[in-house]
Parts: C-alpha cells; sequence; structure tokens
C-alpha cells in the first residue's frame, strides 16, 4: 500500500463522496423521488453522480495502493452458513424481478437501470465496505468496523431527504439500509471478496426500483426487507469471530492510537 490506512483517511473518503453525489444530483435538478420513473430521470438523478463518484472513488483508491485490502480478504470467514441471509436477498430481488412489468420499459430505461445498478454497487460498497472498512480496520476490532461501517452507510442515505425525498420515509430508509448492509458485510466475509457483494447490492436496486415503478402485483417482497436485516444483524457474530484482517503495513493495535 502507498499509504497506511488510517481512521481520518476512511472518514475523509466518506464526506467527500457523500458531499460529491449530493451535489452533482442537486445540479441535475431531478427530485430523488423522480429516479427511477423515466429513462432520463435515472440518468441524470443518479447514473451521472454515481459515475462521477465512481471514478473519483477510483482514482483514491489508486492513489492510495487500498484496492487490494478493498476489494479482498486476507482470510474468509471460518462460519459459511451465515451466507443464507444475502441468499435470502438475492431471491427476494429474483422475485422483484418477476414481478415487474418488463412490457413498460424501452430499451433507453433498461439501460438506465442496468447503469444505475452497476453505479450503486460499485460506488457504496467500494466506499462503505472497501475504502472506509480498510481505513477502520487499521485501528478498531471488527465487530466496531462492521458497526460503524454499517451506520454510516445508513447514514449517508439521509441525502435523499435533502434531495426531495419525504423525510419519514427517509429516516425509515437509513434504518433498513444499516441492517440490510449487514448482508453485504456476510457477502464480503464469507466469500472473500467485495465483487460479489457489489454485484448482490447492485441486482437489489435494480429489482427495487423496476418493481417500484412496474409492478404486476402487489409488491409484498417490501416488508420482508426488514426481516433481512433483522436476520442479518441476528448472525454477524459468527463471521466476525476469529477476524484477524488489519491490514498489513497499518500499525500495531498496541501502538499508542493516532488517527
Amino acid at each position: 500500500m502507498r499509504v497506511t490506512p488510517r481512521l481520518w483517511i476512511g472518514l475523509a473518503i466518506y464526506v467527500g463522496y457523500v458531499l460529491v453525489i449530493y451535489v452533482f444530483s442537486k445540479l441535475s435538478g431531478v427530485a430523488y423521488t423522480d429516479i427511477g420513473t423515466s429513462a432520463e430521470f435515472t440518468w441524470r438523478g443518479a447514473v451521472l453522480d454515481l459515475a462521477v463518484g465512481a471514478v473519483l472513488l477510483a482514482i483514491t483508491t489508486w492513489l492510495l495502493g487500498w484496492w487490494k485490502p478493498a476489494l479482498f480478504e486476507r482470510k474468509r470467514s471460518h462460519h459459511k452458513w451465515p451466507i443464507f441471509v444475502p441468499a435470502l436477498m438475492l431471491i427476494l430481488a429474483v422475485v422483484n424481478l418477476f414481478n415487474t412489468d418488463w412490457s413498460q420499459f424501452d430499451a433507453s430505461f433498461l439501460v438506465s437501470l442496468l447503469a444505475l445498478g452497476l453505479a450503486v454497487g460499485f460506488c457504496e460498497e467500494l466506499m462503505s465496505r472497501g475504502l472506509l472498512l480498510t481505513a477502520f480496520r487499521s485501528r478498531l476490532p471488527e465487530v466496531w468496523v462492521w458497526l460503524l461501517t454499517s451506520i454510516l452507510f445508513g447514514g449517508m442515505h439521509l441525502i435523499n431527504a435533502a434531495l426531495g425525498a419525504p423525510l419519514t420515509g427517509t429516516l425509515g430508509q437509513v434504518v433498513i439500509a444499516a441492517m440490510t448492509g449487514t448482508s453485504f458485510y456476510i457477502v464480503r466475509r464469507v466469500t472473500g471478496s467485495l465483487i460479489w457483494a457489489m454485484a448482490l447490492h447492485g441486482i437489489w436496486d435494480i429489482s427495487a426500483f423496476s418493481v417500484g415503478f412496474a409492478p404486476l402485483g402487489a409488491a409484498w417482497t417490501a416488508i420482508l426487507v426488514p426481516v433481512i436485516g433483522i436476520l442479518a444483524v441476528a448472525v454477524v457474530h459468527w463471521v466476525i469471530k476469529g477476524t484477524d484482517e488489519m491490514p498489513i503495513g497499518a500499525t500495531t493495535a498496541a501502538a499508542p492510537a493516532r488517527l
């Protein structure tokens, strides 16, 4: 690694990312509630700002030399069975896709949804369970790494209220995102790679936006999302247990703490 991981670096990346997404989303002139309702609004309101975020995150990761610790675990979780929670999330996503009336989407809209899923999966996972996680592992026990990255992941969704989403609904989204984000953390720990978490995250967002725009029937899977979050939090202990993922090059925890 070119730069030794530090807590402050991770927090600076987090704040910078959130500001970039907010500013470019605001400049688009598209309200958060309009994203996913048309190809134009999806491109302008979400894909473009995420594309800027993706480029900046990739450059930052390269400059820091953090690609390897951000994307891969040195040692996978000893317990593999907690993967059943992300598997349930994937099943719900597939159900959403089958419950979508795809005849209401033209080619441009389909491409915009695919681009949105790819961009969200890459950006939000690399930022939260990639770079932020790497920085936090330089000083904190893994249980705090999981907890704080999950809370911050949920917290960044607060900008949706500033972009036009109802505050009450946004607060609920923050809590649910913090819990369901644990599913993506479990994927990373069990598979040993953040790439699979990026894929699941992208598929989930595509299915959520598609079924939200053109449902064939009642979108009943939405009521199961909190259940997924609760299950993830309930089993995460077993993928944390025995973890020693402090990045090579970071000062040992026994040394005096320095942010």
